[in-house]
């Protein structure tokens, strides 16, 4: 028996192997998946009892529309080869479907899923349109009806208008490279809005405006950016990252610009409100006017010397009414003191003349020379009637009765 070396056992095998299954379709879940800098992608193919590993080199990675994830089940087309330095045998594949749905909606939902988590698709970040815009960009086929439809709709509704359009590929291997291009390039050209957008489609037609790349150019402009691509059911990921999403190229338009017949109605009920806050405010203004007049006519100078004119004629009357009362009361009284004043003269002098009679007999009844009772005499000092309590020893005071005075000397005083 032939013995052989390890290299052409194994060269046999792999002959063997890739004449025998040079092309195989396989089902089975992704796992261990390796991105290689060199851009292959080597992964292991699994099912309930049985791995088998396998390779994607870049010329075929590159057209995968959904990314490789850990568990997801796939249908690989491929061939088995062996890699004879270390005998081990994998499947090559030339492509590889999602099982069970479309890889192109697989990648959708991947693309859609992760620019939700990077907040792409949030409301706070979508910028305000401008109600009246002067300058906008449409990023569209320069060939396709999509285009005819929007200037269409624009010049019957807006005519004030500067339009630019910016022709590019909208379906392709290079269309959304073309795309992302042309939204960076008329984001830095003073833009009011900037439309991008393209007429129904498939969803292989459309899927330019599902890439990543076009997303994140329209997610760094800073210019407001309209997604108006294929009919209302069509949904691709521009939609969301978008200010605003529009059903159709010619809706986007009617979104956008003003109606000018609407602009001219909204003047005209402008102007008609204009003309009636005008004439209200000349009504009031007049009606303030004659308040002021009315106020300045009761405040004038004249109103007030006027006014004390008439308060100083008041005061006139007033003073005399009271004076000509006041006379004639005191006419009255005059006239009752006249009748009443020598009878009052005649009972007061009587009066008087009885009191000096009773003083008169007081004094008499009280002068020293009246009293008569024995023992008895009025002490005086310095002619000055006084107690005898309040003499001292040695005092001089005088003793009178009514018929001695006594001068003399206190020698001592004894209080008892």
């Amino acid at each position: 028996m032939h013995t052989l070396s390890v290299s052409s056992l194994n060269e046999q095998i792999k002959s063997l192997l890739e004449s025998t299954f040079e092309r195989v379709l396989v089902e089975g879940e992704l796992s261990r998946i390796t991105f290689h800098n060199s851009g292959h992608i080597y992964f292991t193919l699994k099912d309930e009892s049985s791995t088998i590993k396998a390779v994607i080199f870049k010329a075929n990675a590159v057209k995968l529309k959904f990314k490789l994830q850990e568990g997801l089940k796939v249908v690989l087309d491929g061939a088995i080869t062996l890699y004879k330095p270390r005998g081990e045998y994998q499947i090559n594949c030339f492509s590889i479907q999602p099982s069970g749905h479309g890889a192109l909606a697989l990648a959708f939902e991947q693309l859609k899923n992760k620019l939700s988590m990077q907040g792409y698709f949030d409301t706070s970040r979508k910028k305000q349109l401008p109600k009246f815009p002067k300058k906008i960009a449409l990023i569209t086929s320069a060939t396709g009806a999509a285009l005819q439809d929007m200037l269409r709709v624009a010049n019957k509704r807006y005519k004030l208008l500067e339009i630019d359009v910016y022709d590019v590929l909208v379906q392709g291997e290079r269309a959304a490279f073309s795309i992302a291009n042309a939204i960076a390039f008329s984001d830095t050209r003073d833009y009011d809005i900037i439309v991008v957008g393209r007429g129904g489609g498939s969803i292989e037609d459309l899927w330019a405006f599902n890439e990543e790349i076009v997303a994140d150019a329209i997610f760094r402009a800073k210019t407001p950016i309209v997604s108006a691509v294929g009919h209302e059911i069509d949904w691709v990921i521009s939609d969301f990252v978008a200010d605003l999403r529009a059903p159709t190229p010619s809706a986007a338009m009617e979104m956008i610009l003003p109606d000018t017949n609407e602009l001219y109605q909204y003047i005209d009920s402008l102007v008609s409100q204009y003309n009636q806050k005008i004439l209200q405010k000349i009504y009031n203004s007049k009606q303030e006017l004659s308040h002021l007049m009315s106020l300045y006519s009761q405040h004038s100078i004249e109103k007030k010397i006027s006014h004390k004119i008439d308060e100083i004629k008041q005061f006139r009357d007033s003073f005399n009414q009271t004076v000509s009362f006041k006379m004639q009361s005191f006419s009255k009284e005059v006239d009752s003191i006249k009748i009443r004043f020598p009878h009052v003269i005649e009972s007061r002098i009587n009066i008087a003349q009885n009191q000096v009679l009773t003083l008169q007999k007081m004094l008499e009844s009280n002068h020293p020379k009246l009293k008569t009772k024995k023992g008895f005499a009025q002490i005086s000092k310095d002619s000055k009637v006084i107690d005898i309590a309040s003499l001292e020893a040695d005092d001089i005071f005088d003793l009178m009765s009514d018929r001695v005075i006594i001068s003399a000397k206190v020698l001592n005083k004894i209080d008892i």
